[in-house]
Formats: structure tokens, C-alpha cells, sequence
């Protein structure tokens, strides 16, 4: 090897790990601009009520006193169980509209098939708002409000989305398993239920885990829909927690923290199965 060429290797060589030392700069800086609010907010809380707003990194003194006033003062406990009601109701009535109708789009194709898809994700450029009034509407002729009823089936409504990441995800598990049990005498719906659910699960864990967070987030619909204080979720309790207490922002903090730790933990739990869900996109 000339000695130009050799120059010209180390040159590429510098240049390849100079610009993999800089994306992962980028990344780093990004992970660090979305997690510090999260920081700031957990060092916060555990600082005492008159050294909320101090700019030390390190809080001189720990003190649990805002978590002792949001769970005291505030019931923060049954809004979290209606939080986690209605995340799982709307969880599992979704799953339960979209699998079969994924797996009808897939297994009998029918000639409006692809128009039913548009239209559902036609639906997902529309702003939820705009559903909001017929929604609140139709709850309140049907004496919904301040129950889990109210909570949990308007939010049906959402369900294009997961319809249409099962529907890509179905889409790819060969045609050969289905017409090997139809030629072994199975329906259609035990042939859901034997073949195409088994290896639905890794889609289904992601799209659940989408969807819970996606619920749990739900702001504007609790609030509309279960105004009292021990029927409503955490996003809308804190915001009543805010009005009610005042300037009490450490046990306000502190609930906020509170109402992190079970998404952190379905999601830690359930990231795997969105990776395997769709990073690999089905069966190989």
C-alpha cells in the first residue's frame, strides 16, 4: 500500500469514528434534554417546603413532608385506581374491537377493505376536540357522567390506530398457516383464536402498552366527562390539586412523581415486546 493510500485510510477511518462519536453526542444531549425535567421535578420533591426553589443541584436536606401532604391531603390513591380502571378498560375494550377486525381485513379481504383503511387512517388526522362535544352529548343523555362507563367507551373512538399496526402486523404472517388450518377443517374463529393469536402476542403487548399510556395521559375527556374530585383520574386531579392547594408546588411535584411510577413500570416491563413488535415486523 503507497504511502498516499494509507493516508487516505487513516483519514476515513478518523472521519468514521469522529462522526459516530458526534451522533452519539447528538443522542446523548437529546436522552439529557428529555430526562432532565424528570430530574429536576424527583430533586425537587424530596426538597423541604422552604427550600423548594433553591438552584442547588444537590438538595442540602431530604425531606419526604410533600409526599406525606399528597397522599394525606389529597386522594391521590383513588384517583390513581380510577386512573388505572379506566387505562385498562380502554386497554382491553380496543384490543378486543381491533383484533377481530384486523383479522377480518387480512383473512377475507373484502373489496372495500381498502377503503375501510383510509378511512380509518383519515380518522387519525382529525383533532380529538372536534369529538368532543357529540361525545360529552351522548354520555350525558346516557347518565355516564362520574362513572367508569363515561371514562371508558367514548374512548373507543381512538381505536384506528391499533387497528391499523395490527392489521400491518397480520399482514405479514404467511398466508400458508392460514390455508393449512382451514385444509385441517378449523373456522375462521378458531383459527384466531389456535394460530393467529399465539403469534399476535408480542403486537398485542405493544399495542396495549401504547394505548395504556396513551390513556393514562388523557386529559381533556376525564375532565368533561367525571368533574368530581374522587371520580376523575390523576391528570385531572392535579390540576384540581393545583387550584385547590395553591402555591403548594412540592406536594404538588410529588404527586406528579407519584403518578409516573406505574407507567415507568408497564413500560419497562412491556418495551421489549414493542422492539420485537415492530422493529421485526412480524414473522421471518
Amino acid at each position: 500500500m503507497t504511502a498516499t493510500a494509507l493516508r487516505r485510510a487513516t483519514t476515513s477511518t478518523a472521519l468514521r469514528r469522529a462522526g459516530g462519536a458526534l451522533r452519539h453526542l447528538v443522542i446523548l444531549s437529546c436522552v439529557f434534554a428529555l430526562l432532565f425535567p424528570l430530574f429536576w421535578a424527583g430533586l425537587t420533591s424530596i426538597r423541604p417546603p422552604n427550600d423548594l426553589f433553591s438552584t442547588d443541584l444537590i438538595p442540602a436536606t431530604v425531606s419526604l413532608e410533600n409526599y406525606r401532604d399528597a397522599v394525606f391531603k389529597f386522594p391521590i390513591g383513588m384517583m390513581l385506581l380510577n386512573t388505572v380502571i379506566t387505562a385498562a378498560g380502554v386497554t382491553a375494550l380496543q384490543i378486543l374491537v381491533t383484533v377481530p377486525a384486523a383479522y377480518a381485513l387480512v383473512r377475507f379481504r373484502p373489496g372495500w377493505s381498502h377503503g375501510l383503511v383510509l378511512l380509518a387512517g383519515a380518522t387519525l388526522i382529525i383533532p380529538p376536540q372536534a369529538l368532543i362535544i357529540p361525545q360529552f352529548l351522548l354520555a350525558a343523555e346516557l347518565g355516564w357522567r362520574n362513572s367508569y362507563l363515561g371514562l371508558i367507551v367514548p374512548q373507543l373512538a381512538g381505536c384506528a390506530l391499533p387497528l391499523l399496526l395490527l392489521r400491518e402486523y397480520l399482514a405479514a404472517i404467511p398466508t400458508s398457516l392460514l390455508e393449512a388450518s382451514v385444509m385441517d377443517g378449523a373456522r375462521p374463529g378458531e383459527t384466531l383464536r389456535m394460530v393467529v393469536l399465539p403469534l399476535l402476542r408480542p403486537a398485542l403487548a405493544a399495542v396495549s402498552i401504547l394505548v395504556f399510556i396513551n390513556t393514562w395521559n388523557e386529559y381533556l375527556w376525564p375532565t368533561l366527562v367525571a368533574p368530581q374530585a374522587s371520580k376523575t383520574t390523576i391528570q385531572t386531579g392535579l390540576q384540581l390539586f393545583a387550584n385547590q392547594e395553591g402555591p403548594t408546588s412540592g406536594a404538588l411535584l410529588a404527586a406528579a412523581m407519584i403518578t409516573t411510577i406505574p407507567v415507568l413500570v408497564v413500560y419497562l416491563f412491556a418495551s421489549r415486546h414493542i422492539a420485537d413488535a415492530f422493529l421485526r415486523s412480524g414473522i421471518k
